[in-house]
């Protein structure tokens, strides 16, 4: 709950900011983000250390999960940089052959 607020406070904060408002609500957003990444990480520790909840089936889990993730981040970068490579040198007719 506290992250989504904090995003949404994020979100309207940085849109409030660009407009030259006051950033205050930006700030907050940050710090409530910031906030329950740490409560979120001393949760894992906890769970993890003194409690004995991370057998070896949530062990391979958490490695599977963080290796999908690297590499779903490895593709998305790949075909980024693909797009951006085409796009240059070889630019289409509906851009006028210019980039």
């Amino acid at each position: 709950l506290t992250g989504s607020i904090g995003a949404l406070f994020l979100t309207v904060g940085t849109a409030a900011w660009m407009h030259k408002y006051n950033s205050i609500i930006m700030i907050l957003g940050v710090f409530m983000i910031i906030l329950t990444m740490t409560q979120w990480n001393r949760d894992i520790i906890r769970e993890s250390t003194f409690q004995g909840f991370h057998n070896m089936k949530v062990m391979k889990g958490l490695q599977w999960g963080m290796i999908l993730f690297i590499t779903s981040e490895i593709l998305f970068f790949f075909a980024f940089f693909w797009a951006f490579f085409h796009s240059s040198l070889a630019p289409t007719i509906e851009v006028g052959t210019i980039w």
